[in-house]
């Protein structure tokens, strides 16, 4: 008997990988066209299924019995046959949005909230903090009665949630709000997981504001879909365990610093040590135009070069697990800062300034004046600092920092 998701675009979907860590039962992806569902969902190999968009509202209309939450959301994401091949349906999606929410001590009753989207999911949102005493929620979309345009009727809002799929891999950074205007935020929420930062969770952050992504909700629901397929009882502590474990693997570390401060040897010893890809900015570059940073700074100066680096950042920080060497002039662009934030930990490597191996290095000449220049913004990207005395001492740092960030 099988047991799966269902849905469309499910090519970067985590679920069978964290299935494996609630059940020891056979799940697989099922892409299905909406033609296919119906027989798909009715046939005789069927034991359970998780659904994902867009089958959510179009699943309940098969299902024999459907639980209380999945009929006031008005959609289904948990399916389950009983011994009588009949056809139970769940919404397990709110009690991972429940986890989500009280597991971040985040204060729902007598808030007004603000979620973007008029989807499945925003249902399931709406349905839950209406359980928890929101005092005032408000739906805001592109084209229902309150759209982006209306600011005054959610500007004042003190929660914020994202429901919409917009800056989603492969479409980040992208954005749906602006949040300068906001001044009564306390916290912003975005379901999204992939990347484990959207632009809005890290502008969010970065105003102090208390940011947080789907990643909990997404596990949280997959173990109670699991409770369900397997009629057992899972404990919660469970959900954090993996969660843990899915974001060390899912973040990258990313080193910047002066040019010739020592982050690729650095970068390479920390990939060798915990066995991930190492890429090296500059060297991308150099594979992608055939040139060397030096020589395409020469040729077509440096606002080419510039755009090269910041395509080569788009393509490789979308990666997870993964340890990126950046240029040392990455940081003049802030388009950059969320490419590389989006999925990475930024360590800063610092080195004496007389130490710096300035050979075949761009701009290499007036290295006092360039790190005078540089040295604020770097401060501003990084998230963790360490000095650069021994590689391998070095790297050992940046391990150590790195894991002890997931330790709590």
């Amino acid at each position: 008997m099988l047991y799966g998701l269902l849905g469309k675009g499910l090519g970067h979907s985590y679920s069978k990988l964290i299935h494996r860590e609630f059940g020891e039962y056979n799940y697989e992806l099922f892409e299905k066209s909406e033609s296919e569902v119906e027989k798909f969902i009715l046939g005789e190999n069927i034991k359970g299924l998780n659904v994902t968009m867009p089958y959510k509202k179009m699943v309940v209309k098969y299902c024999d019995y459907v639980s209380e939450k999945a009929e006031r959301i008005g959609g289904v994401n948990t399916l389950v046959y009983d011994e009588n091949r009949k056809l139970h349906g769940y919404n397990t999606d709110y009690n991972g949005f429940l986890y989500l929410i009280e597991h971040n001590n985040i204060k729902v009753i007598g808030k007004k909230i603000a979620i973007l989207g008029t989807g499945a999911t925003s249902e399931t949102i709406r349905t839950v903090l209406e359980d928890l005493g929101a005092k005032n929620i408000v739906k805001v979309s592109r084209t229902r009665n309150i759209t982006y345009k209306d600011e005054e009727s959610y500007i004042d809002s003190e929660i914020l949630i994202n429901s919409t799929p917009v800056g989603m891999y492969p479409n980040c950074p992208d954005e749906i709000i602006n949040l300068d205007k906001f001044k009564n935020l306390e916290v912003v929420v975005d379901v999204i997981y992939n990347p484990t930062r959207t632009k809005l969770l890290i502008d969010a952050a970065n105003k102090g504001i208390k940011a947080v992504n789907g990643l909990e909700m997404l596990i949280g629901q997959a173990k109670f879909a699991s409770e369900i397929f397997t009629n057992s009882k899972i404990e919660d502590k469970l959900i954090d365990e993996v969660v843990r474990k899915f974001r060390m693997s899912l973040e990258n570390i990313v080193i910047i610093g002066m040019p010739g401060s020592g982050k690729t040897s650095v970068g390479k010893s920390v990939a060798r040590n915990m066995n991930r890809e190492f890429i090296d900015i500059d060297l991308e570059i150099e594979k992608t135009v055939k040139m060397k940073p030096s020589e395409i700074i020469n040729q077509y100066g440096e606002p080419h070069f510039r755009q090269l680096e910041t395509e080569e950042l788009r393509r490789h920080c979308m990666k997870n697990e993964v340890v990126i060497s950046t240029g040392g002039g990455s940081i003049l662009k802030r388009e950059n800062y969320y490419y590389m934030k989006e999925n990475g930990m930024l360590f800063l490597l610092e080195r004496e300034l007389s130490k710096l191996d300035r050979k075949d290095r761009p701009l290499s000449k007036s290295i006092e004046k360039l790190y005078e220049q540089r040295k604020e913004k770097y401060i501003d990207f990084s998230d963790i600092i360490v000095q650069n005395e021994n590689i391998e001492e070095t790297a050992k740092e940046i391990e150590g920092k790195f894991y002890e960030n997931f330790s709590n």
